[in-house]
């Protein structure tokens, strides 16, 4: 693997703290690095230094000669005058850029919905986060270096991220460096991870799971140590007032393998004791939406939906951004009526909600945290403990000083565990959390589920954290097509409706249009895989529409998707090998290796030609 970046002897220091002192460290081709830290370590600095955007105080950075190298910082640095297709693609001709298989794909994943003539600063901050990703990854890079670019994609925007940047360069070359609080990303794509804490990046091998395992092992290593040590202090004052020397025989300690480090540790909740809880707290009814349906404007957001919640139930919510989440999580919470249909009650119900704006810590700007937390109670039990809302707050991961600070000082992060906390506070019985983990790092997320996992309540969690989604709900439900449908698989189930929704959709309108799946919505595809709770069973897009076979079609058509199979296989099979080819071909050798790069393309396209033909050969034989 080649060397692309190398960085010796970093030292960073602002008036107030030093960032890191003599840090070194390198990127070779093919590195797929994930960089995790608590908020305020300086995750972003480091990347600004690598790219060279941020001087540091003393050591060098050092780059591969020739090498191309991309960021995406957290401020773009896009003309607001410019057209979103200018910002993208520059002065590329449309036949130019629309014959190139890559651009077309990034385009479709990240911009599919923004109109190609609106101005940049007609967009909204995610819109115009998500050009500016597109804009960095139509170009080729050697190293790309990302500053949290999962921020402002939904579910489907961040799976196919994952699968482009996995997909992006041959085997052993390329190279990416990424700062995000996504934990599923993280573990999709990374093969390494750096942490940074306490002025040091300290690197570990593997995703976000990994990592986790490894730094287990490391606390547990220097916790054995620091007994050790006194140990050893206990034995030398005791030699020190004796009067005579002592020896001591060095203690070993085994270390045992990562995995048998979890294994006496329970399930992370126990659901029947939970809901057992929650059913004495709320009773058997919690909130009844009936047929609910709800418009704005000419804009139907929901269609005829109905979703019974019950006690103890624990549930996410998924959906693409402007399919209605936020909008059915104020309808349970009574915040909005539907314009037909009921929601019902019952009477004991108390919700609560974590909204994404800080609604409810605006009126608290000018007190004092300490101030804030003395009009709460004074002690509460969790998990069979008594704890002060000041220890609530330090296991949140607060600081003892920032008890001291005006609400309205606090960071964003710092904000979000106060407003948890004031939350979990006022004991509400049902808890809705609107976009939980926005400006939160892996810590305190990992702080948030520990409480939540002992909370006795209705927990409805809507995310674009796949990872604290499946952490802390035992169920999903998706918005597609304007109904509410249970998806049993998860977000896996979620994301294959949507892509056979898309397909679907695309074949049947004789275009690839890309982003048909957010207009056409995932009641196309979802027929029959899923319990679809907001839309009658007569309705076309569970497969009315599809003539049925009859006995001899269908037995040719069983005979094309067999033959459709066995090509895609060997197609498969012949891009695995062309891959093969371009790692191990000399990577100075441009002609060669885009000759092998256009023939992978053309069996690329013929592949993707063929599932298209398989999912309406296998759609009309199960009508």
């Amino acid at each position: 693997m080649a060397h692309l970046l190398g960085a010796e002897a970093l030292h960073l220091e602002f008036p107030t703290r030093i960032v890191f002192d003599s840090v070194t460290l390198g990127v070779e081709s093919g590195d797929m690095i994930g960089i995790v830290g608590r908020n305020g370590d300086g995750k972003s600095s480091l990347l600004n230094m690598l790219a060279g955007t941020l001087d540091p105080d003393s050591g060098r950075v050092t780059y591969r000669g020739g090498l191309q190298l991309g960021m995406l910082s957290q401020r773009d640095d896009l003309d607001s005058e410019a057209t979103v297709g200018y910002s993208v693609v520059g002065d590329m001709d449309d036949h130019e850029w629309a014959s190139d298989a890559k651009i077309r794909d990034i385009i479709g994943g990240l911009i599919a919905d923004l109109d190609w003539q609106a101005t940049v600063g007609s967009l909204s901050g995610g819109q115009r986060r998500r050009v500016a990703l597109a804009a960095l990854l139509v170009q080729d890079w050697d190293l790309i270096i990302l500053d949290e670019p999962t921020n402002h994609l939904d579910v489907d925007g961040i799976a196919w991220l994952a699968k482009h940047v996995k997909n992006r360069w041959p085997k052993n070359s390329g190279a990416l460096l990424l700062v995000t609080h996504d934990r599923w990303f993280l573990d999709e794509v990374c093969t390494k991870t750096w942490e940074v804490h306490d002025r040091i990046v300290e690197p570990f091998e593997g995703g976000y799971a990994a990592y986790v395992l490894q730094r287990v092992e490391r606390d547990r290593i220097n916790a054995a140590t620091e007994q050790k040590r006194q140990n050893l202090m206990r034995k030398e004052l005791a030699w020190l007032r004796r009067g005579a020397p002592a020896r001591t025989s060095k203690p070993k300690f085994r270390i045992e393998a990562a995995n048998q480090l979890i294994a006496d540790v329970p399930e992370v909740r126990n659901p029947l004791e939970l809901k057992k809880m929650a059913t004495a707290r709320l009773g058997k009814d919690v909130v009844d939406l009936l047929d609910v349906s709800l418009s704005f404007g000419d804009n139907q957001i929901l269609d005829t939906v109905t979703w019974r919640i019950g006690p103890g139930e624990r549930t996410g919510i998924l959906g693409p951004n402007g399919a209605g989440k936020s909008t059915l999580l104020s309808l349970v919470a009574g915040e909005i009526e539907p314009d037909e249909g009921r929601v019902k009650r019952g009477k004991t119900v108390q919700v609560g909600v974590l909204d994404q704006q800080f609604r409810d810590l605006e009126a608290l700007g000018g007190r004092k945290v300490r101030e804030v937390l003395a009009d709460s109670k004074t002690s509460f039990t969790i998990e069979g403990k008594d704890f002060t809302p000041a220890q609530l707050l330090e296991r949140l991961g607060f600081a003892k000083e920032h008890l001291s600070a005006r609400v309205k000082e606090l960071s964003g992060g710092q904000k979000r565990r106060l407003q948890l906390l004031l939350l979990l506070m006022s004991e509400p019985n049902v808890i809705i959390l609107d976009e939980p983990t926005n400006d939160v790092d892996s810590d305190m997320l990992a702080a948030m589920e520990d409480l939540l996992d002992s909370w006795p309540g209705t927990l409805i969690v809507v995310s674009h954290d796949r990872y604290l989604l499946e952490r802390v709900t035992d169920q999903q439900y998706a918005i597609l097509d304007h109904g509410l449908r249970h998806v049993p698989g998860g977000v896996d189930e979620y994301l294959a409706l949507r892509a056979q929704s898309a397909k679907s959709g695309s074949s049947k309108s004789g275009s690839a249009a890309a982003g048909s799946s957010r207009t056409n919505g995932a009641g196309a595809g979802a027929a029959g895989a899923g319990t679809d709770i907001g839309s009658s069973a007569d309705d076309p897009a569970d497969g009315a529409g599809i003539e049925r076979l009859s006995g001899a079609e269908a037995r040719a058509a069983k005979k094309e998707v067999a033959s459709i199979e066995r090509r895609m296989s060997k197609l498969s099979t012949q891009i695995a090998k062309k891959h093969e080819a371009m790692a191990d071909h000399d990577q100075t050798d441009f002609e060669g290796l885009a000759k092998l790069t256009a023939s992978v393309r053309e069996l690329e396209d013929e592949l993707s030609e063929l599932e298209e033909r398989w999912l309406e050969s296998t759609e009309a034989l199960e009508a």
